[in-house]
């Protein structure tokens, strides 16, 4: 079992795995069940929930230097070969990871210091949808060489209220040791563009 991280915590993955190079980041949610029912009920706003993961990479100063350093459904794999998405999941159906991302640490460039790992909800305005409407969010990783799970960060929905946007955690890079810190922060940002301009 891994580590259950509250808001705020870090850990070093070099210490919980030696040797660490490759790993799997794995995002989940559920879309909170509608009050209500009825015939109209059923009908109101109960589209489903398209949460979008995505990998900042950042250098030592903290800034987002080139788009390509922006992996997400639209670029699935950083042109180093390190981060690889596995895909968009339109609804967060199903039990377990709903979106995965392979980090081999080993391949990142040297001026990637800090990978920040997001989560935003595709057309929000339009759809009228925030975090409100999610429940279980979590993002864990996974030692691939073993499969063993070294920590997760479970979100609480309450305080997300109007929000549209979360960083969920990041690793990065002190003095030359890989760690984690689980972030939990929502934002307000129509799309990943505005989440992204932040660490422009």
């Amino acid at each position: 079992m891994g580590i259950n991280l509250q808001k705020g915590q870090r850990i070093s993955l070099s210490k919980e795995a030696p040797g660490l190079t490759k790993l799997m980041c794995g995002l989940g949610w559920d879309v909170a069940k509608r009050a209500g029912g009825g015939l109209f009920g059923a009908f109101s706003n109960t589209q489903d929930c398209d949460l979008d993961a995505s990998v900042l990479c950042l250098n030592q100063d903290g800034k987002l230097r080139e788009i390509t350093n922006v992996i997400y459904y639209g670029n699935l794999a950083h042109k180093s070969g390190a981060i690889t998405h596995l895909g968009d999941n339109l609804t967060g159906a199903g039990s377990g990871d709903d979106e995965q991302i392979i980090v081999d640490l080993s391949r990142l460039p040297r001026e990637i210091n800090k990978l920040i790992f997001t989560v935003n909800i595709f057309q929000c305005v339009a759809r009228k949808q925030d975090f409100s409407q999610v429940q279980n969010a979590f993002v864990r990783l996974v030692n691939t060489s073993n499969n063993q799970e070294l920590a997760k960060y479970n979100l609480s929905g309450s305080e997300y209220q109007g929000m549209t946007g979360m960083v969920m955690a990041e690793i990065y890079n002190h003095n030359n040791e890989w760690k984690m810190a689980a972030i939990g922060n929502g934002v307000k940002a129509n799309g990943l563009e505005e989440l992204v301009r932040a660490y422009a």
